[in-house]
């Protein structure tokens, strides 16, 4: 999917330009569950990051200063991005890079920072960054379990993202080393606290990445899901994003006047 624009469904009415951008271990193809969803007036790219989907790693992975340069020309400002995991918490932090800041950014199963007392530990992490120097490809497969432990059926969660991931390119090794640094140092408390613009929080309720509390500080919990609501739930996912994209671009003055909340469907 990297790169790639849906069609522009909406005849002469405004649309809204999406940016999915997925979370450590997963290429952009994890969005496709989505494809059949999205409204008239939607249009979505899903780029994926370097080092993922066959994409060239940067020369130095760990570089926020080249991961914005590079992804600068996916990362339009007329744009809403929506940011899954990791991929949030980059979004966030590419904010004060971007030469303009987009129209939103949504958060989905992210928050300014990755470990919390509550969630994921720091121990955790720091456990799983030395299994992952031992044994890469075995550390990528637990933790693509290990994310899936919300949702219904985590088996068919599983089955549906194999049927995705399976058979694609592996992620670069140093993007991924430097992506569980990322998740350990990243802190976007700041630019979230002064955002330059809309910021609104998704979650699924039984996210086991996430403290409690920060599903219960989400502007919208996806019911009878977990990280990865996109594999069980993709449907209303794919509403809950299109409410508050939708949210953002009206704030920001390119969307009809009607409130957008209004229409919302209960997830």
């Amino acid at each position: 999917m990297s790169g790639r624009r849906g069609p522009c469904r909406g005849g002469g009415d405004p649309v809204t330009p999406l940016v999915l951008l997925s979370g450590w271990g997963c290429d952009a193809r994890i969005w496709q569950p989505l494809t059949d969803h999205w409204p008239d007036g939607i249009e979505v790219s899903a780029p994926d990051w370097p080092g993922y989907g066959g994409r060239p790693a940067l020369a130095q992975p760990a570089c926020l200063d080249a991961l914005a340069e590079a992804m600068a020309p996916a990362l339009p400002a007329d744009a809403v991005w929506v940011g899954w995991s990791l991929g949030g918490l980059l979004a966030a932090s590419l904010l004060e890079r971007a030469p303009s800041a987009p129209h939103g950014l949504l958060l989905l199963g992210a928050g300014p920072r990755f470990c919390d007392p509550e969630g994921v530990t720091r121990a955790e992490l720091a456990a799983f960054r030395r299994a992952f120097a031992r044994d890469p490809a075995a550390t990528l497969a637990h933790f693509q379990c290990w994310q899936l432990g919300g949702e219904p059926s985590p088996r068919e969660a599983h089955r549906r993202l194999q049927a995705l991931l399976g058979d694609g390119p592996t992620p670069h090794r140093g993007t991924l080393a430097a992506g569980l640094g990322w998740l350990a140092e990243l802190d976007a408390t700041a630019a979230l606290t002064a955002p330059p613009c809309p910021v609104y929080r998704l979650a699924g309720e039984r996210d086991p990445l996430l403290a409690s509390a920060a599903v219960a500080e989400a502007n919208r919990v996806l019911k009878h899901a977990g990280h990865c609501p996109m594999l069980s739930r993709p449907g209303d996912l794919a509403v809950a994003l299109t409410t508050l994209a939708r949210r953002c671009a009206a704030e920001a003055g390119r969307a009809p006047g009607t409130d957008p909340t209004q229409q919302e469907s209960p997830t």
